[in-house]
């Protein structure tokens, strides 16, 4: 009975690393997704501001 106890404990352990290893990769991809958001978001900045300045005053 005692080697169910070994098994269940390491099934448990590894879904956790599993879950760990996951969980950084994640972190990592919303990281990389959040720069290209902000360098999409000065872009767009920069680019309407170019316009409104091209744009003649009336």
């Amino acid at each position: 009975m005692s080697w169910m106890l070994v098994a269940v404990v390491l099934l448990a352990t590894a879904g956790l690393l599993v879950l760990g290893v996951l969980a950084i990769r994640l972190w990592l991809d919303v990281r990389a997704l959040a720069k290209g958001v902000d360098a999409a978001s000065r872009a767009l900045t920069e680019a309407a501001g170019e316009l409104a300045a091209a744009v003649p005053n009336r």
